[in-house]
């Protein structure tokens, strides 16, 4: 009887302790967390131990790679169709960086589909998904003064053409040519913290 308890015990907290981003290190340490950003060459981490949390910073070259938690799938039942064959590329957008390049370069009324999760703390108890501030009032120092605040945003090349992401996953058209970035919809980057982990569908 205390064996089979035990057991329900390890099943019911697998769960919790499985879903998390993985750092795999030269050394063969794997740490289990979420990562927090990359900045100057440095990975920022939050590393979950026995229940307990702390921030952890590894330089790049300590870093084998990054194994993440993907949970997209559970979320493609419910989700639009996305063609068979896409290419696909993740990027991770750090909330206190204006734009982030994804490498994927489009063109001119390409279809792109996006999946994003993560959140961002962008201000005093502030904290929201990529579908950005809920009720959000207009802002005219955003790059999208009349959409949510903290929401993922997307642009082509350098021009000004930028458009909305958000939390959705439904087809996007590109209206020009050049390299995608991403960002986030916000007007005062310095406090912010968090990032989106966004796969783009090209």
């Amino acid at each position: 009887m205390k064996q089979l308890c035990l057991l329900l015990g390890i099943v019911a907290v697998c769960p919790l302790t499985v879903a998390a981003d993985t750092l795999v290190l030269r050394n063969g340490n794997r740490i289990e967390g979420e990562l927090l950003g990359v900045r100057n060459g440095r990975i920022e981490f939050e590393e979950r131990r026995y229940g307990r949390t702390q921030r952890v910073e590894f330089d790049r070259d300590e870093v084998v790679r990054i194994e993440f938690d993907d949970r997209r799938e559970a979320r493609r039942d419910s989700g639009p169709t996305r063609p068979f064959g896409m290419r696909e590329r993740t990027a991770i957008v750090n909330s206190n960086s204006s734009w982030t390049d994804t490498s994927v370069d489009v063109r001119a009324g390409q279809t792109i589909y996006f999946s994003a999760q993560g959140e961002v703390r962008w201000g005093r108890d502030r904290r929201d998904g990529p579908e950005g501030e809920h009720n959000s009032p207009s802002n005219p120092g955003r790059p999208m003064p009349n959409r949510p605040a903290a929401a993922l945003i997307g642009k082509i090349g350098d021009s000004n053409d930028i458009f909305f992401i958000g939390g959705e996953e439904g087809p996007i058209r590109a209206r020009s040519s050049g390299r995608l970035y991403l960002g986030v919809n916000d007007d005062f980057l310095n406090d912010n913290g968090g990032n989106f982990r966004v796969v783009v569908y090209y």
